[in-house]
């Protein structure tokens, strides 16, 4: 790995800001390197506020569909509600339905099947909403490359709305409103809101023609927080304050689907990271092993006993897709090592009976091993489809983009995509996306990269830089855990491999005469010998707290040694 100490800010504008709040200078440094400055951007940092968010009707097209809905009520229209069938799509659906649905009846709701009809609005979806009488759809975090799926449902008399986060194409669908922050002509203050959030910027000014205020919509917060955690988009901005407010739902009166996942793996308190690792994992599992209508199911349920059902139901699905995931990675190993493409700039790997629900996953845990840019494809129909994952600093999508002739189709992020090609041209793809990233990726973005936020001693880690830290949650990218570096590092003689396969490191470490502190390190057993016989060495690592048996300690979790 490599380490990299993140450039330091100026001594002036760390003395300014450290005596404004009064902090230690590296806390100063901390902020700064997040954009935070003066003491007003500490304070709206430090303290977020539902009055921070902006006027929804600031998004390009927010009125037309606003005014669109209003009409459909007022007309007694039929509404289906679309989304795609992640953890985004799936609760930006729960989302807006459940509102609508608290005030107007006719609104139903609609998730694609992921190997029957793919990603995004669907022609089946559209034949459903003709045959059954829907003269609206609202797509949520799906539709905006739609363009040939919204002429086919205006033959139909079907109108859309359209809410995205996606980057738009050259040409936008021909629907009633097209909101989505990343236009060009939008000119909305923050255009990092994932689909679930752009539903409840919907909301939000849907409510605002019903006197609601956005305390009355408090309560839908924990599905916009875990969309938010599960998307990976930007914590700054409006996501942290809509992901700390909803955190707070989550820990306190969360909807009873949401309360029933919690429930299965009872933890008393919810941040961030266990959103990411404990609710989206269930919620997506539905979708990528039955079908994304249970997850819909269980996030629209107020009966906690229903929920419950449906919960239990989902972490069925979520062991199978562990076990799922687990087989083909290892086939997916085998056949890099088989074909010896394991020095290759990018990993592309195939096998028809992949499962397509975790192929995303798996592209995930290969470039845990390889660190390139990755697309796992399985046969989908007549077709190859794939997931694509990224390594740091390397945008995969504008990689797709460059090898577009050989695609159907593809879409998605800087750092995950999904594609469909014919099967014959699966190899001249394969070739050409290698040469694209050949030529396109810095030869450092090959290997993973650890950035330390700052240079500390063991005594600067003390109760009130712990206090300070949670102050800097909810984390995510732009705002992730600080990660600390400390040299001249000894273990007290405690230091041991851990796990089955002892994969993991645990340690007591000291630093000259300081107090000595616990320690662990996922995935670092390996370097076990750097530490033992009193060998001087180094850390990166982020502070965490320790609970046992109700006392409550110090931990570092260690990123690397060196």
């Amino acid at each position: 790995m490599r380490w990299t100490l993140k450039e330091k800010p100026s001594e002036d504008k760390i003395n300014h800001l450290a005596q404004a709040l009064n902090v230690e200078n590296f806390v100063a440094t901390l902020l700064i390197q997040r954009g935070i400055e003066t003491f007003d951007d500490a304070k709206n940092f430090f303290r977020p506020s539902l009055e921070h968010l902006h006027d929804p009707y600031l998004m390009k097209d927010m009125d037309k569909a606003v005014s669109r809905i209003e009409k459909a009520i007022a007309n007694q229209e039929n509404i289906l509600v679309f989304g795609d069938y992640d953890v985004d799509g799936t609760t930006a659906v729960s989302l807006v339905s459940s509102y609508l649905k608290s005030y107007y009846p006719n609104v139903a709701t609609y998730i694609p099947d992921r190997y029957a009809e793919g990603y995004g609005v669907s022609f089946m979806g559209i034949d459903f909403a003709d045959d059954n009488g829907f003269s609206l759809i609202i797509a949520l975090d799906c539709g905006i490359k739609s363009i040939d799926h919204v002429a086919y449902a205006k033959e139909r008399n079907i109108d859309f709305i359209i809410c995205d986060h996606h980057r738009p194409g050259d040409t936008l669908p021909d629907a009633v409103a097209v909101l989505d922050p990343k236009r060009e002509d939008c000119f909305y203050p923050y255009d990092e809101l994932c689909g679930c959030g752009v539903g409840f910027k919907l909301i939000q000014a849907l409510g605002t023609n019903r006197n609601e205020t956005i305390h009355d919509l408090f309560p839908y917060l924990d599905l916009v927080a875990t969309a938010i955690a599960a998307d990976i988009v930007p914590m700054t901005g409006e996501n942290r304050v809509l992901a700390y407010y909803g955190l707070q739902v989550i820990n306190s009166n969360p909807r009873p689907g949401i309360k029933a996942l919690v429930h299965q793996v009872k933890k008393k308190s919810l941040d961030i990271t266990d959103v990411v690792f404990i609710i989206a994992p269930r919620i997506n599992a539905a979708g990528r092993i039955k079908h994304g209508n249970h997850a819909v199911e269980l996030l629209t349920e107020f009966n906690f006993e229903q929920a419950q059902q449906f919960a239990s139901e989902i972490e069925k699905y979520n062991a199978d897709r562990k076990d799922l995931d687990k087989q083909i990675t290892k086939e997916a190993f085998q056949q890099i090592e088989k074909n010896q493409e394991q020095n290759r700039f990018s990993t592309v790997v195939f096998q028809e009976d992949w499962h397509k629900g975790v192929i995303g996953i798996v592209a995930s845990r290969l470039i845990e091993t390889y660190y390139r840019p990755t697309l796992v494809f399985t046969k989908s129909g007549d077709k190859y489809a794939a997931s694509a994952r990224s390594v740091k600093g390397f945008d995969v999508y504008n990689a797709l983009d460059a090898c577009a002739e050989h695609l159907e189709q593809f879409g998605g992020h800087m750092y995950a995509a999904g594609m469909t090609l014919k099967e014959e041209n699966y190899p001249t793809f394969k070739e050409a996306f290698e040469k694209q990233v050949e030529k396109t990726i810095l030869p450092e973005m090959l290997t993973p990269e650890i950035e330390i936020d700052a240079e500390i001693n063991f005594t600067d880690i003390t109760p009130k830089l712990i206090r300070i830290l949670k102050q800097f949650e909810p984390f995510g990218p732009l705002n992730m855990t600080p990660v600390f570096m400390t040299k001249n590092i000894k273990d007290t003689g405690y230091a041991k491999a851990m796990g089955a396969d002892e994969d993991h490191l645990k340690l007591f470490v000291k630093q000259n005469n300081s107090e000595g502190i616990s320690a662990i390190g996922f995935g670092l057993g390996k370097k076990l010998d750097l530490v033992t016989h009193q060998k001087s060495f180094q850390a990166a690592y982020c502070i965490s707290e320790n609970e046992w048996n109700g006392t409550i300690s110090t931990q570092l979790m260690l990123k690397d040694i060196q």
